[in-house]
């Protein structure tokens, strides 16, 4: 009688274990991007590199989107080494965009990779009497997705203003089925948040439920793609992040006011939501990393920009 009963509650809870959303980290992708690394995805230079850097190397971090490129930028300026990217004090970090900012703030780092900083980051840099010096490198594409199964392909930017200001709160205002749109968010400071703020502009953000805020990027996609969430699931990330590292063909990209995001429509400026992303130190002094910065700047580090699957600056 015993056995009876216990079998069917260790199946429920069995069943509720394997079902329940974990975070993932993102350097599950990232690390398939490690300069120097046998087999590593980054991009190289046709020719040798016109700067190198041997001494008083700057110590690096950014945003996990980037880091394919600058990972691309120290394995053709950099001696060639092993650069962990996991320890919080390495020299080529990757610790997401508000970890780096902070490490930059507290002088742990001397050049971070990341979209423009938050209003927090601002004034966290503000209260320590530092500046932001930021230097534009390249463009990128701030992309909507849902479920492939989801009707929905095209939105407005007024919809994306309604849905996260909550005016919007069903597939069905959208001509799409009549089920609740389940809207994920990012953790306050990542660089996705970031821009999303920027696109509602004075409109305030929806509360989100806390199971819905996403502290990885990779979470935000794979908890869109999910089976449990195709009817209702919208999400945010950045267009390389999203098609190149980790690509998950259970996801459709929306377009915007028709308007599909792509390398053209980033270049031609058809696509609404495209920014700069930045170089940026708070050491305007810093001769290896005025250098460095030029050399990206140059022919050869606009190459990687490029050929990385990002859109050149110039």
């Amino acid at each position: 009688m015993k056995n009876t009963f216990l079998l069917p509650i260790c199946l429920l809870l069995t069943s509720c274990y394997l079902f329940k959303p974990e975070a993932v980290h993102d350097s599950i992708y990232a690390n398939e991007y490690q300069p120097f690394k046998a087999g590593t995805k980054v991009v190289k230079l046709p020719e040798e590199s016109t700067l190198k850097l041997h001494n008083d190397l700057p110590r690096l971090d950014g945003a996990t989107a980037l880091y394919p490129l600058y990972s691309a930028f120290v394995q053709a300026v950099y001696p060639e080494d092993d650069y962990p990217n996991w320890n919080y004090d390495a020299l080529v970090g990757l610790s997401t965009t508000a970890n780096a900012y902070k490490k930059l703030i507290e002088g742990r780092v001397t050049l971070i990779f990341c979209a423009k900083p938050s209003d927090d980051q601002i004034e966290m840099a503000r209260e320590k009497d530092i500046e932001f010096y930021m230097t534009p490198i390249g463009r990128e594409a701030f992309v909507f997705f849902v479920n492939r199964r989801n009707p929905v392909s095209n939105i407005t930017i007024d919809n994306v203003i309604d849905i996260y200001s909550g005016k919007i709160t069903n597939w069905s205002q959208l001509g799409g089925r009549r089920n609740e749109i389940k809207v994920y968010q990012r953790s306050k400071n990542s660089g996705s948040q970031t821009m999303l703020e920027s696109i509602m502009g004075d409109v305030k953000l929806i509360e989100p439920i806390t199971e819905n805020v996403m502290t990885f990027m990779l979470d935000i996609v794979n908890q869109t793609a999910s089976y449990r969430n195709y009817r209702n699931a919208i999400g945010y990330s950045f267009l390389f992040y999203t098609t190149q590292m980790v690509s998950n063909n259970k996801l459709k990209l929306l377009s915007i006011n028709g308007v599909m995001p792509s390398t053209e429509t980033i270049q031609n400026g058809t696509y609404p939501f495209t920014d700069e992303f930045y170089a940026i130190t708070t050491d305007p002094y810093n001769e290896n990393v005025n250098k460095f910065i030029e050399w990206i700047l140059s022919e050869q580090g606009q190459y990687l920009v490029e050929k990385t699957g990002y859109v050149q600056i110039k």
